[in-house]
């Protein structure tokens, strides 16, 4: 990462695969709301020539960034890719994590950017007060709002839109929970790390966001996916409690 890329300690983490007609817009589109901030895209390959085309926009913007990955792995591991790339410089204070396709609307970051500066973890959420999603159907619908309501229920957290991936992070507390052994590595990480936001006793909070279908491409989601994330919902809380307890031990050790 080019060691210029740091703005005013805010960084916006875009992870891509086949995003050629988006990459262009949505890079433009979060520079127009944060003028001082960065952009990181993390790229698997992707065969529509996205890497390229951000390696062209770096090359125009010291703003930019790319971390090229060899293939495509899943989204969360691009993301624990980028969060410890960007994390090796030291003046980022701000990791922000978004979707390239225009679903996460980039004019609310500055809204979610402000709730930052009382909160550790900021979510842009579709279901509190003033959220909501748009060009979905019905089954779509149904999927993410069962799913979320089943996610906090299985991990007992009062967050609403457990399943987002609009997030703003505190740099301590990424750094924090990075030194978790996460296994997830598609759609599931929203909800693992998020799950690690609150054992880790963060202040989190929630902004509200239209979420829009994306403007181009094709969309990566689909009941598969979905339905094999929440099969490892019992997992991960066992997983992820083990592990603090065995983190709180050591440290009673220590002490």
């Amino acid at each position: 990462m080019n060691d210029n890329c740091m703005g005013n300690g805010t960084i916006v983490c875009l992870p891509t695969y086949n995003e050629a007609a988006n990459l262009p817009r949505i890079t433009e589109a979060i520079l127009g709301t944060l003028p001082q901030a960065s952009v990181f895209v993390i790229d698997d390959n992707s065969p529509d020539g996205t890497g390229d085309i951000a390696d062209q926009m770096a090359q125009e913007n010291p703003q930019i960034s790319v971390l090229h990955r060899t293939c495509k792995q899943g989204l969360g591991r691009a993301y624990l890719n980028g969060f410890r790339t960007v994390l090796n410089n030291p003046d980022i204070r701000l990791i922000v994590q978004m979707d390239a396709d225009f679903s996460h609307p980039p004019d609310r970051l500055p809204v979610m950017i402000q709730a930052a500066d009382e909160a550790d973890l900021v979510i842009g959420s579709r279901y509190i007060s003033g959220g909501d999603t748009q060009n979905w159907g019905v089954f779509r619908r149904l999927i993410s709002g069962l799913g979320s309501l089943y996610a906090r229920l299985w991990l007992g957290m009062p967050v609403r839109d457990v399943t987002g991936g609009f997030k703003v992070w505190r740099r301590d507390l990424l750094e924090h929970i990075l030194n978790y052994p996460i296994d997830s590595g598609g759609f599931v990480f929203q909800i693992e790390t998020t799950f690690l936001a609150f054992q880790s006793d963060a202040r989190i909070t929630e902004v509200p966001i239209l979420f829009t279908d994306r403007h181009a491409g094709r969309s990566k989601m689909n009941a598969g996916i979905a339905f094999e994330a929440f099969g490892k919902l019992p997992l991960i809380r066992w997983h992820n409690r083990h592990e603090k307890n065995k983190h709180q031990k050591a440290n009673n050790i220590r002490t």
